[in-house]
């Protein structure tokens, strides 16, 4: 509604006082380039008596692949000028400029204009009512991969008369030029509540609320030529009402000029000019806090959901065959025992979170489940699994010295909780591939957010995984419900050890895809080695244990043979590689593009690939002759696909969206995929 008020009122500006008629306006010639088509347009063909101004704009088509630059352009350009000497009858133009996009290429965060755009010029008139000669000397720079700065002139000569005609199209261009032009927030229900730049001037923040809920926002600061910023992370409210946007400060000017916002939300937008101080205002802050902790309680369930997923149920088959043995033993001793692995799990997400924040404290990027691309990482995972499984599959025991079962038996029955601490902090470890239902929403804020927001939603986050533990913990007694010991323990015991070697098998798999065959291949063989020594009866008990140390230090092969050169992975079932510059391509030819963002050690993405993806009816409408398939593998790390997955708000995988006709920027898809949000999807994007 509030953008068909603003059309209708531009184009009541550009109709009043103009009689009717259908004889081409007057309009320049056009300057044609490689990149560019530009020429001056007015809705009408004369200046009738009387008039003081004209209505009047710079109409640019801008080849596929190409963009401009906004009044404030961003980490590099520079905004179109146009010099007026040698007009007459000018005494002032006013040069307004339309909402922009946000760009990334290179690693670099830049707004402006792609395809077509038309920026209005209120052409003021010296002697009302006399004829007006427009000589426009216009600078623009234009960019695809290379940027070229264009210098070009346009003259258009406006004669005198009662008589005028309209010309339809450019004043539709006009009119909708307008509409794109941001309001004081009056018509578009945006009102901004607060803006401020931190003591260390390392991030802007930004609060703003609405009359009706954001779906999509997005801030453009204005700072001066001098000041860059980097792409925004939002915290919005649960009604969508308000929200508070932070911008990581690349560069700013000194002295700071006075600071300009424009804010959108879709096709709304609304310019401000705030006044900069040091924090938000406690109003703000009391919202944002409210959206934090309804983000914890998102985290919270998402631990939960977690417990349940493929990758942490192989763990939880060892803290079960624990339970089993813990069966007999006392109330204090098992409330022990659950309480250290809930504690194990808590700690690894701590862990996890001070790595996360001194990762981005030194400028280097953050995402959920990165560690899957380290070899080093992954070996020592591998190895852990790999022991584990032999031991629970009976292939060997360790069996310690006379004299220290007798000190731990004497020890009130404290033994074996710092591997009740580890088997928790090895499921946390194993969760990280994994997405579950609000995961994806509970990191991405905490990514996006400040280190208290890391360290709280992480926490958050290791309490819902390690419930089931705390429960235990609070209810020894639930241990009592488990049938008593006998001979169907074994089975159980075997059945829970093939679990964890299929885990480790994936891993082998998911090391090969990392670090190549020969790293993997070595460490599967000196694992294969230390499992072989290990259930030789004939080795001493306490040498097994060392030897077994030692070729497990060996298995951190990757610190010695590098990973192959990252090649180009295969293919199939006609998908394409990503190239995200080749979207908007596709697009405009009237095509819709399906992204799939997936990784070997990303069980969620294979699962979604499995159920949803390579079924008949989804495949079928995937293979479809307007649709495009694109996959980016971030089974490696890629500075591209996580540059992307930010941009898009995401900092984990899997992520899905699809662009089309009529969702050009994209829309996206749960972590967890079903058919009918696949197909849905498809439909709407392609119209």
């Amino acid at each position: 509604m509030t953008r068909l008020v603003k059309l209708l009122g531009a184009v009541i500006i550009l109709l009043t006082g103009l009689a009717s008629g259908m004889a081409q306006a007057a309009s320049s010639d056009a300057y044609d380039s490689q990149s560019i088509t530009a020429r001056l347009i007015t809705a009408e063909d004369g200046v009738r008596d009387g008039a003081q101004a004209i209505s009047a704009g710079l109409h640019l088509d801008l080849e596929d692949g190409w963009k401009t630059y906004w009044k404030s352009p961003g980490e590099v350009g520079f905004p179109a000028e146009i010099i007026w000497d040698g007009s007459d009858n000018l005494l002032d133009v006013e040069f307004l400029w339309p909402a922009p996009k946000r760009f990334r290429a290179f690693d670099i965060e830049n707004y402006g204009y792609e395809k077509q755009i038309t920026f209005p010029l209120k052409v003021m008139l010296e002697r009302p009512g006399e004829p007006a000669t427009l000589n426009a000397a216009v600078s623009i720079l234009v960019c695809e991969e290379i940027c070229i700065p264009e210098s070009f002139d346009l003259a258009l000569t406006i004669p005198a008369g009662n008589d005028i005609d309209i010309d339809t199209d450019a004043a539709a261009l006009i009119a909708e030029a307008v509409t794109q032009v941001p309001d004081d927030g009056a018509a578009s229900g945006l009102m901004l509540t607060g803006a401020a730049i931190d003591e260390a001037q390392t991030a802007l923040t930004v609060a703003f609320q609405s009359d009706t809920p954001i779906t999509d926002p997005s801030v453009f600061p204005d700072l001066g030529l001098g000041s860059a910023f980097d792409a925004p992370a939002f915290d919005i409210s649960p009604d969508g009402r308000n929200v508070t946007a932070t911008l990581p400060i690349l560069a700013l000017e000194d002295p700071l000029p006075a600071l300009a916002l424009t804010i959108t939300d879709g096709t709304r937008a609304a310019e401000f000019t705030p006044q900069l101080g040091a924090e938000l205002p406690a109003a703000n802050i009391a919202s944002a806090a409210h959206g934090l902790l309804w983000i914890i309680f998102i985290a919270f369930l998402g631990g939960i959901i977690l417990n349940v997923m493929p990758c942490v149920l192989p763990v939880l088959s060892i803290k079960f065959a624990s339970a089993l043995k813990a069966r007999d033993h006392s109330p204090a001793r098992v409330r022990a025992g659950f309480a250290m692995s809930a504690l194990g799990v808590m700690a690894f997400m701590w862990v996890l979170a001070a790595i996360l924040i001194g990762i981005r404290l030194s400028g280097g990027a953050v995402g959920w489940g990165l560690q899957f691309q380290s070899p080093l990482f992954l070996s020592v995972m591998l190895t852990v699994l790999v022991l584990f499984a032999a031991n629970m599959l009976g292939l060997f025991e360790i069996t310690l010295p006379a004299s220290w079962n007798t000190k731990l038996a004497n020890a009130d029955g404290q033994p074996g909780l710092l591997g009740d601490f580890g088997t928790g902090a090895l499921a946390a470890v194993l969760a990280t591939p994994c997405s579950a239902p609000f995961l994806g929403t509970a990191v991405t804020f905490a990514l996006a957010g400040s280190a208290l927001d890391i360290v709280l939603i992480f926490s958050a986050l290791g309490l819902g995984l390690g419930l089931p533990y705390l429960l235990v913990a609070a209810q020894p007694a639930l241990i009592k419900a488990l049938p008593k010991p006998g001979r169907w323990m074994v089975l159980v015991k075997l059945a829970l050890g093939g679990l964890l070697a299929l885990t480790a098998l994936w891993l082998f798999w998911v090391l090969s895809g990392v670090a190549g065959p020969i790293t993997a291949g070595s460490v599967a063989g000196l694992l294969a080695l230390a499992v072989i020594l290990l259930s030789m009866k004939a080795v001493p008990s306490l040498r097994r244990a060392l030897i077994a140390a030692a070729i497990g230090a060996a298995a951190l092969t990757p610190l010695v043979i590098s990973p192959p050169a990252v090649q180009q992975t295969q293919l199939t079932s006609n998908w394409m590689r990503f190239e995200e510059d080749m979207i908007a391509h596709y697009v405009d030819q009237g095509q819709t593009v399906f992204v799939d963002v997936t990784a070997d050690w990303c069980l969620t993405c294979k699962t979604n690939k499995t159920l949803v993806l390579d079924r008949d009816v989804v495949r079928t409408a995937l293979d479809g002759d307007a649709i495009v398939k694109m996959q980016a593998d971030w089974t490696r790390p890629d500075d591209d696909i996580l540059f992307y997955l930010q941009s898009n708000g995401r900092f984990g995988i899997p992520f899905n969206i699809v662009y089309g006709p009529d969702a050009p920027e994209g829309i996206a898809l749960p972590e967890i995929l079903t058919q009918g949000s696949v197909l849905e999807a498809l439909e709407n994007a392609g119209g």
